[in-house]
This record gives structure tokens, sequence and C-alpha cells, in this order.
């Protein structure tokens, strides 16, 4: 059994470069350049946690088809163990990528709903785990009520929530440990008091180049500042790496303002890297 098992999205991306994203008019943009790549919110959380030592397991679901043939052969090259759940079709997205750190995300395609019984291995390695992470997917989102059961601490990362989103709402309501930025949120701060008044034991929202702020039950609220980064190469995944950093630095007992600092200096490998992680590199 592994120390985390993550639950959730793998995809292959092409990864668009531009300077600014595109005003919602007709009109025609130049790109600064391109490339294909592993994405995944799940994948980045693993190669991360990999990359900092944890025994991690990923669950995803891949396709037979030429996506998933990459995805797969380019995590496992990574030293990722995989739980793959196989379906038809492979999670495929375009993502026009701005300096600025700005994101649009196009979803080219996506797994289909899991078939009766397919996520049973996922059931069976949950309650020897010490941390679930449950990534936003519709197959996560079935395994939550099995998830509590179990009493291993859940994290979920809610990515740009806008604080009223029905789909999010499960997650929250199940997690000890919250992620999130602030890209919809009006006050974080405030989103994160009532995430932990819900019964989140810790709340972060990752703040960009300003750090990350949290609330912890018995801490209050707690900041830290954004390691600082020689060149940015590329800002794709730098929140999956601050939960890893985070998580990894939980698991080995240290406080949330420890956790805060090791979540900021693995945030700042993602941004050296065109890929998830600088594992991928190789």
């Amino acid at each position: 059994m592994a120390q985390v098992l993550v639950v959730g999205p793998s995809s292959w991306n092409r990864m668009v470069a531009l300077d600014a994203l595109p005003e919602p008019r007709p009109h025609m943009v130049f790109a600064r350049g391109e490339h294909e790549t592993v994405g995944g919110t799940s994948a980045g959380k693993a190669l991360h946690l990999l990359e900092l030592g944890v025994d991690v397991l990923l669950a995803t679901p891949l396709g037979p088809d030429e996506a998933g043939r990459r995805v797969e052969a380019a995590l496992r090259g990574a030293g990722v163990p995989l739980l793959l759940e196989r379906t038809s079709r492979t999670e495929r997205h375009l993502n026009l990528m701005a300096d600025d750190g700005g994101r649009v995300s196009i979803y080219l395609a996506t797994p289909p709903e899991p078939a009766p019984g397919a996520l049973e291995d996922v059931l069976a390695e949950m309650p020897g785990a010490r941390a679930l992470v449950l990534d936003l997917s519709p197959r996560a989102a079935s395994l939550l009520p099995a998830a509590r059961e179990t009493g291993v601490p859940i994290w979920t990362d809610l990515h740009d929530y806008d604080g009223a989103s029905e789909f999010h709402a499960p997650f929250l309501a199940a997690a000890s440990y919250v992620f999130c930025n602030a890209d919809r949120l009006a006050d974080p701060v405030a989103f994160l008091r009532s995430a932990v008044a819900r019964g989140a034991r810790v709340a972060v929202c990752t703040l960009g180049a300003e750090g990350a702020v949290a609330v912890d039950a018995d801490d209050g609220e707690l900041r830290v500042a954004a390691e600082p980064v020689a060149a940015v190469v590329d800002t794709n995944g730098a929140g999956d790496a601050f939960a890893a950093g985070f998580l990894a630095a939980r698991l080995d007992g240290a406080p949330t303002a420890a956790a805060l600092r090791a979540g900021a200096r693995q945030a700042a490998r993602a941004l050296t890297t065109l890929h998830l992680s600088p594992l991928l590199d190789r």
C-alpha cells in the first residue's frame, strides 16, 4: 500500500505560449511557441510527490489511443507508480498560456464515465494510505463516501473555485486539507475561514507571485512568500507542486507554517520547466 493515493485526471496537452490571452472578439494572434506534454492535476501532484521521496500511487484513467500511450510512457519513464483504469479515450487539452500566468484550458476529449466495478482496485488501496488526494473529477467524486469511511485524511484541490459551484461542494465537505487559487474568489481569507469552520484542518489559497495564505484550525491565518525563481519557464502545474510540497512536509510532521514554506519551494520547481515537473525533462 502506498503512503499517498492520488486519484484523478492525467491528460495529454498541447501548450501554446502567447504574449497575452486572446480578447473575446474575432482577431488573429501569433503564438510564441508550442509543445506537447503530460497534463492533469493528479499527474502533476504525483510527479512532485515522487520527486520529494513520497511513496505515492497515481490512480488515473487512460485510453488505448496515442495520447494515452504517450501519457503512460512519460509517467512510467519518470518512475510514477500507476493504477490504471483502461477507458475508451484519454483526456486531452489545448492550453493557451500567457506570460502573466493566465491560462485558458480547452478540453478536447474527456474519459467516459467509469464502468461498474472499474474502481474496485482504487477502493482497495484507500484504507492503507496515510493521505487520500481526491482531485476534481466524476471518478473521485464517486469515491468520496467510501473515502470518508476509511478515516484517512482527504486532501482536495478546488483550483479556481468560485465559492458556489455545486460540483465542488462534496469535495469541500469531505476534505481535511483544502487547496485552491484566488482567481475567482472575491475574499480568499473569508473562504478559507469558512472551509475550516466546516471542518477542514487547514485550508490554503495560492496567490501566484504573492505566495500563499492559509487558515489553520489551531494557528489561524498564516502566509508565505513565493520562492524566488531566476527565470520562469512556465507556470503550468505550480499549484499542484505547491500542494505536493505541503503534503510531503505534513507527512514528515511539519507544522503548517513549515509546510507552507515547503510548498512554496516545490512550486518554484514547477516554474523551471516546460513540463509539470522536472522529472519529465529527462
